[in-house]
């Protein structure tokens, strides 16, 4: 497997990981849901439980999280490889630009009427 296939395959877990992630986030209720809770305010009827979707939505979350990370940082590797091994290639490191443009429909050297002043 070359290293384009995995940053692919790194790519589209990473947007994968990325979707469930805001999804379960979205999913969760916030801290001040518990209190209506406490006072008997629907907490038999949950799909999880008694206990509610905390604990597990929780720890899904947070291992979702690290690997969103992970993935992050294994991308940022493969970048670091790529960019040294296009170095070791031979590419110049500075593309060098003509300073003198030409112009159509005027000759080179030529001065050109304008509002800028010019800098020595």
């Amino acid at each position: 497997m070359g290293l384009e296939t995995l940053e692919t395959v790194l790519i589209a877990v990473l947007v994968l990981n990325g979707l469930a992630l805001g999804s379960l986030i979205m999913l969760q209720q916030g801290r001040g849901a518990d209190v209506g809770a406490a006072f008997g305010s629907g907490a038999a009827n949950t799909v999880f439980g008694s206990q509610g979707s905390g604990s597990f939505l929780t720890k899904l979350t947070t291992w979702l999280a690290i690997s969103f990370f992970a993935i992050t940082f294994g991308l940022a590797y493969l970048a670091k490889e790529r960019a040294q091994f296009l170095g070791n290639v031979g590419l110049p490191e500075v593309i060098q630009v003509p300073l003198e443009v030409e112009i159509p429909g005027l000759g080179a050297g030529e001065p050109v009427d304008s509002d800028i002043p010019l800098v020595d």
